[in-house]
């Protein structure tokens, strides 16, 4: 599913593109291929665990001279208004508490350069109830500490925030509804 987001967001030769929870860094990896040595590719996370893997993964791969690595939360991010040619965006949306999805993307659109691309691979609430997703949102609910995400409507969240969705594909994980949507943003 996240290379499915990859592919939608089509990150190419010399672009810079931000990676917001980029984890362990395996997206970012790729993400640096596909910028090329004249690209750009910058990685935020706000867990320094995450990062420390991520810079371990990427100086081993020798790409550390394409990246950058920042630890900030993504309702914050520090960077100067259109900057971003791509952004990427896999299971981290439905982290936030709903009140912050906005904000995350108010941040994330002002990064972007006008018609800047953003992929973004969430659990998703499109689609309708399943006895799956009923269960996992109840396990959320009770331990949300343990199960720390849970399906969103990432589509209208993006719209609201001034996205323009351009295609999203909807798929699953263990029973589990996920979409795959790219949008750009609009002016």
């Amino acid at each position: 599913m996240r290379s499915a987001g990859l592919k939608k967001l089509g990150a190419s030769e010399g672009e810079t593109i931000l990676d917001v929870g980029i984890g362990t860094g395996h997206e970012t990896l790729a993400l640096a291929g596909s910028v090329g040595e004249f690209g750009r590719v910058v990685g935020v996370d706000i867990s320094s665990g995450m990062l420390r893997v991520a810079r371990s993964r990427i100086g081993k791969e020798g790409l550390a001279d394409r990246i950058d690595l920042l630890q900030t939360d993504a309702a914050h991010l520090p960077f100067k208004a259109d900057a971003f040619d791509g952004l990427f965006m896999s299971f981290t949306l439905e982290l936030f508490d709903t009140p912050e999805i906005p904000l995350v993307l108010k941040e994330c659109r002002q990064a972007l350069r006008p018609e800047g691309r953003i992929s973004v691979v969430s659990l998703s609430k499109s689609g309708g109830r399943s006895l799956m997703r009923n269960l996992y949102e109840r396990c959320h609910d009770r331990f949300p500490e343990i199960i720390d995400c849970r399906p969103i409507f990432v589509r209208r969240a993006l719209e609201d925030a001034g996205f323009e969705v351009l295609d999203s594909t909807q798929t699953s994980i263990w029973g589990l509804p996920v979409e795959i949507v790219l949008a750009e943003r609009s002016e």
